[in-house]
């Protein structure tokens, strides 16, 4: 092996780059911090006003649950998003000459929302006039779904030395979560005021702040063309046979997902959203990120790189839908190999303990059966939707410190760890709280509380859910910089999505067993079993840490 060395002017900038929290410093001095945190607000904003918002709109509207749940199937959007992923490959006409590839699909999805925004605020539910509104909120969520496609591919497309993905996610997820405490507790208190037209009013201008965020934004150097190239590996017959099973598997889904919508608005009772995710969900999943993933192998395994001559020819149309759908999943798994099942474990239980039994946590809350707490809406909205959403932003804050100071993995573990221990607040008040009770009771806990005119039993819940929420911000936090730096930049935008689709809809997969457990033991053993789950997440934290290790090393020895 023969000895490299690193050029002096190498070597001099090396030495010069902001290490550790000086990065944070020499970060605020430029235009891409500001636009990252202007766009994770234009993100936030409109899954808070259509997802959450328009319910309690909806609900004061003395509108049916059932029809309410007819509208809920829009946020399947959301988790269904790698399906059209690649279309953001593409540069829009007329504008995209002028502002790029990812300023001008920012710039017109963000209009697109607003103009939602707008004609959810023009409807009038309480006439029982519901065409309007419901045509909005679907263009809507459709429209910030494939917002977030491509601020996640612009945040992974211009991180650099200066300006980490690290730094970058967390400056997302405060935006974000600072746009869902204006979205959700704001909103509620604004439409006190204003009234509901006037509160989606606001927040149709609102997103202005998303189209300055998208103006200041510099526009990423282009993806090489001959780097996407490169990825056509194997023979042609195999590509195509790759291709036709990827988009028929694709074409099978979209059509699941549309016969579900016209069920749901032409049949009543309306089928329920949740329970189609449950139901179907793992199985679409299966057939459009899994089983591409396994063909994309398949590939890796079979099929040689393409030469310069092949790459640099001009693509015919099936290799140009296959350099967009399955190019960004042969490229992650050529640079895997055998390491894809260890990331994949990893997206898959980290946020678990969450996921799954988020949908009980209502219930939890405010029953009062199973050790359920009983709780009012305003001490719920109080705990959970204000208080709650400003500790999650603190544990944003503290997982980007951890990030810059600690490092990726050690960031990564620790917010495992925390997630996993954190459900055992919830279950120590499902069982009457013997532990939390006797702490704030000598730490003086209930007296601080109680200067606030808080009594014990919300103060406790209060105090589970600081915890709870710091913690899933720190790692939330970790987690967004893991799947970022995961991914690669010139594949981002599809590869960045199947990772979140994957991560929001696998903790489906449990919930109607613990619902069931819930009815037959209460919640103690909910939250019991959330906490073993994430100690999965813990042992793929280690063994991927693990994997890098001997990357890093393996790539050290070739150099």
């Amino acid at each position: 092996m023969t000895e490299t060395t690193t050029p002096a002017s190498e070597v001099a900038a090396l030495q010069t780059q902001p290490k550790g929290l000086g990065v944070l410093k020499a970060a605020f001095r430029e235009r891409r911090t500001l636009a990252m945190l202007l766009l994770g607000f234009s993100a936030g904003l409109p899954f808070a006003m259509l997802i959450g918002t328009l319910n309690a709109w909806l609900t004061e509207e003395k509108i049916p649950v059932a029809t309410i749940g007819i509208l809920s199937w829009i946020g399947l959007f959301g988790a269904f998003r790698f399906l059209w992923s690649p279309a953001v490959s593409w540069t829009p006409p007329l504008i995209g000459k002028r502002l790029g590839r990812r300023r001008s699909w920012l710039l017109v999805l963000q209009v697109v929302i607003a103009a939602a925004l707008g004609l959810v605020a023009l409807s009038h539910p309480g006439a029982g006039v519901l065409g309007p509104l419901a045509m909005g909120a679907a263009l809507g969520a459709f429209a910030f779904a494939t917002q977030d496609i491509v601020i996640d591919a612009w945040r992974i497309e211009v991180a650099d030395e200066t300006l980490p993905i690290d730094l970058l996610s967390t400056i997302y997820q405060l935006g974000y979560r600072t746009a869902a405490l204006a979205g959700g507790a704001g909103a509620l208190l604004l439409a006190a005021a204003i009234g509901w037209p006037g509160v989606f009013l606001t927040a149709a201008i609102l997103m202005g702040l998303g189209v300055l965020g998208t103006l200041i934004a510099p526009e990423p150097a282009p993806s090489s063309q001959a780097a996407v190239a490169k990825q056509r590996r194997g023979s042609p017959s195999l590509r195509l046979a790759v291709l036709v099973a990827t988009l028929a598997a694709w074409a099978w889904a979209a059509w699941m997902l549309v016969r579900f919508m016209v069920t749901a608005l032409t049949t009543s009772p309306a089928p329920s959203a949740g329970d189609f995710t449950t139901a179907w969900g793992p199985w679409i999943v299966a057939a459009t990120v899994l089983l591409p993933a396994a063909l994309a192998g398949l590939i890796v395994w079979k099929g040689r790189v393409a030469t310069e001559a092949e790459a640099s020819a001009t693509p015919k149309l099936a290799d140009t839908f296959y350099d967009a759908i399955l190019a960004p999943l042969v490229e992650l798994m050529g640079r895997l190999g055998w390491g894809a099942v260890i990331v994949l474990g990893l997206i898959l239980t980290y946020r678990i303990t969450d996921g799954v039994w988020g949908p009980f946590a209502f219930p939890f809350y405010m029953g009062d059966a199973g050790g359920a707490l009983g709780h009012t809406k305003a001490e719920v909205a109080l705990a959970s939707k204000t208080f709650g959403v400003v500790m999650t932003i603190v544990g944003i804050a503290l997982g980007g410190w951890a990030l810059l100071a600690i490092g990726r993995m050690w960031s990564l573990l620790i917010g495992a760890i925390l997630s996993a221990a954190t459900n055992l607040l919830m279950m120590d008040l499902a069982l009457g709280a013997p532990v939390i009770s006797p702490f704030m009771q000598t730490t003086g806990l209930y007296d601080l509380f109680g200067a606030f005119h808080i009594g014990e039993p919300l103060a406790r819940l209060m105090l589970a859910i600081a915890g709870e929420n710091i913690a899933g911000g720190f790692a939330g936090a970790a987690f967004v910089a893991y799947l970022s730096a995961l991914a690669n930049r010139t594949f981002g935008a599809v590869q960045f999505a199947v990772f979140i689709s994957l991560a929001l809809l696998i903790g489906t997969l449990g919930r109607a067993p613990l619902g069931e457990l819930v009815d037959a033991q209460g919640y103690a053993p909910m939250f019991a079993i959330a906490a073993w789950l994430g100690l999965l997440a813990v042992v793929f934290c280690i063994a991927e840490w693990v994997r890098l290790t001997f990357e890093r090393r393996k790539l050290a020895k070739a150099s």
